[in-house]
C-alpha cells in the first residue's frame, strides 16, 4: 500500500499516542519517543510495525510520540493514520480495506 499525503492520529493527553505519518522513499523508519521506553518501548515498536505489516506498508516515516498509551490504543491510532495517509475507507465491521 501507498502512503499517499502525511497524516495524523491521535494526542499528547495522558495515555495517548500521537502519530504521525509521512511518506518515505526508504523503508520504514520510526522514531518513538515515550515516557516509558525503557519498559515499553519494543512493545510499542513492535505494535506499530504490526499494523504497517497489515497494511502492506513497506516505506513510510513514523514519528510517536507516546505518553502511556495501551497496546488497543497505539493500534487504533496507528490503523486511523494510516487510513487518512492512504487515503483510504477502512471497514471496521471486517478485515478487508477498500480503496475511496
Amino acid at each position: 500500500m501507498n502512503i499517499n499525503k502525511p497524516a495524523m492520529a491521535g494526542t499528547l493527553e495522558s495515555s495517548d499516542i500521537l502519530i504521525t505519518l509521512q511518506p518515505n522513499d526508504d523503508g520504514i523508519k520510526i522514531d518513538l519517543q515515550s515516557n516509558v521506553l525503557a519498559t515499553f518501548g519494543d512493545a510499542i515498536e513492535a505494535t506499530i510495525r504490526e499494523v504497517l505489516r497489515e497494511f502492506d506498508i513497506q516505506n513510510i516515516y513514523v514519528n510517536a510520540v507516546d505518553r502511556g498509551a495501551l497496546d488497543c490504543t497505539i493500534r487504533a491510532r496507528m490503523q486511523c493514520a494510516v487510513c487518512r495517509a492512504a487515503e483510504i475507507r477502512y471497514d471496521w465491521s471486517k478485515e478487508d480495506r477498500h480503496e475511496s
